[in-house]
């Protein structure tokens, strides 16, 4: 096995996920993690190896997510909604499986309200925990320049949650029935 065949190995779900959740369509995210792979090995003699290869090859990935955003000029998607490795319990409490189905929706409509740049620097910060200095590498910014779209894009998710909350939880309970 050759090495780049390992490093697809070994960075396919974490590349794919990304995908996934910035653009959410699997396939879509599976044509956008083959690209990113292919970029990567086009690009193989700029890598810097004094960075994470995890950290450059995720910043192919989100670049390249963001451009197919851009170009679509729709939505991101539902970051919450990913194919499950492991097998759901197949008796969910269903108070708890319509929470998070309201949960979901709020989020997902806070999300879409964001632009591209600040929801990748949201999925990275939260769903990757990636630190500031890392986001600023993979998305090609400056540490302040993450810093204050992380910032900003809290303050627009709480702003945005504090005005449509209410009203999202008043249509979600009623498109929900009784239980």
């Amino acid at each position: 096995m050759d090495a780049f065949t390992q490093l697809v190995e070994t960075y396919q779900r974490p590349v794919f996920n990304l995908c996934y959740r910035m653009l959410g369509d699997a396939q879509e995210a599976e044509d956008a993690a083959q690209e990113t792979f292919w970029r990567a090995y086009q690009n193989m003699k700029k890598y810097d190896t004094s960075r994470s290869f995890a950290t450059w090859l995720l910043s192919i990935a989100a670049h390249y997510c963001i451009d197919q955003q851009r170009k679509r000029k729709l939505p991101m998607v539902d970051i919450d909604i990913l194919p499950e490795e492991d097998a759901p319990d197949p008796s969910p409490n269903p108070e708890r499986v319509i929470s998070k189905q309201m949960e979901n929706k709020v989020l997902h409509r806070l999300l879409d309200k964001l632009q591209p740049q600040d929801r990748a620097a949201i999925v990275l910060r939260y769903w990757y925990e990636m630190t500031e200095e890392e986001i600023a590498s993979t998305l090609q910014l400056s540490t302040s320049a993450v810093k204050s779209r992380l910032f900003r894009a809290r303050r627009q998710l709480a702003e945005e949650y504090q005005s449509s909350a209410p009203a999202e939880l008043e249509r979600s309970l009623h498109g929900t029935p009784a239980l």
